[in-house]
């Protein structure tokens, strides 16, 4: 194992509530901060953090602290972001894991490259993006994702990924699941196809095509109208902290979502290809009455449903037993289990 003999600067008893988009209390007992794959070798390769578990820290986006961190924590912060390749049907860009996920949307569109202006505003870093398969408005990363580069945490070895290497589902990936806690992904390609296609599919997106009348949109304006929409419905984490869709939605047989709507006509669901039907798990939590409801310092967003909020001084403990509650409630009377999409720690 070929890793450094560079002593890396440990910050002892660090505080991780500014670290969490949620607001919510916590302490990394060991914190290091990693702007490159020789910083993961140097904490592999350290007498006394080596032996640790290790804990990867991106953006606290998509995280629920409901203890401290055992181990040692590796806060993401490789920068950089570049056109790797411009090929004739796509441009390749690349990131570090520790840039904003929204400053690199912006930016691609800022250079003329489009095809990310559906993910705008979604939260977190670029490094989180490929373990979550992040998706919105009709668009999933896995249909923009080119490779990424990672380090092995027991090994200390870099290793480029492709697609098929990630095994992405409906926001899953191999990161969530057998390399969980395995790897620490240093750096992400992007693949954004020419000639550019606007996708206008969503119904908020098509909804805003008929309210303005522009039929051909450019990808500028999808950013803007996809910002809108997000800024209406969630709630800004620098001002109500969150972790923006606490649940993912569920996915149903068709003779599922047809007994449903026997009981419930208004359900909101969407066909998928395999014949199956996705639901909204906002419409199903709100429909148990859950919308606007608090439970200790947690609560349940005004303006939607699948969003649990820190209304001041939550603990991680409030945060998942409104969670909890809210599970019992959707399965007491629809039969569905809805499962978190955030991490739980």
């Amino acid at each position: 194992m070929n890793l450094t003999a560079v002593r890396p600067h440990v910050e002892r008893h660090a505080s991780l509530r500014q670290l969490n988009t949620f607001g919510l209390p916590a302490v990394a007992r060991r914190l290091v901060r990693i702007a490159s794959d020789a910083d993961v070798r140097a904490v592999l390769g350290d007498r006394e953090l080596g032996r640790l578990p290790k804990f990867v820290l991106g953006g606290g986006s998509n995280l629920v602290l409901g203890r401290d961190p055992a181990g040692v924590v590796l806060k993401v912060e490789v920068m950089g972001r570049r056109l790797a390749e411009a090929r004739p049907d796509a441009w390749i860009v690349e990131a570090g894991a520790g840039e904003d996920w929204h400053g690199l949307v912006e930016w691609t569109i800022a250079q003329g490259w489009p095809g990310l202006e559906n993910l705008a505003l979604i939260p977190g870093r670029v490094g989180a993006a490929p373990v979550q398969n992040i998706g919105a408005y009709g668009v999933e990363l896995a249909e923009r994702f080119e490779s990424l580069d990672a380090v092995d945490l027991v090994t200390g070895r870099s290793v480029t990924l492709a697609a098929a290497a990630c095994r992405f589902g409906y926001r899953d990936s191999i990161f969530k699941q057998a390399l969980a806690g395995k790897s620490l992904i240093t750096r992400v390609r992007l693949r954004l196809p020419r000639p550019w296609q606007p996708v206008l599919g969503y119904v908020d997106l098509a909804r805003r095509v008929a309210e303005t009348g522009i039929g051909a949109p450019d990808a500028r304006t999808i950013l803007d109208w996809v910002c809108e929409i997000r800024r209406a419905k969630l709630p800004d984490p620098a001002r109500l902290g969150n972790a923006g869709s606490f649940f993912k939605n569920p996915v149903v047989s068709a003779e599922q979502c047809r007994d449903i709507i026997g009981r419930d006509p208004g359900l909101v669901h969407y066909p998928l290809p395999d014949g199956r039907f996705k639901l909204a798990a906002g419409w199903l939590i709100e429909a148990c009455g859950w919308k606007g409801k608090t439970v200790g310092h947690a609560g349940v967003y005004e303006k939607q449903a699948l969003v649990i909020v820190n209304r001041g001084g939550a603990t991680g403990a409030e945060v998942l037993t409104l969670a909890r509650a809210i599970q019992e409630s959707v399965y007491g009377r629809f039969g569905i289990r809805l499962e978190p999409e955030p991490t739980i720690v």
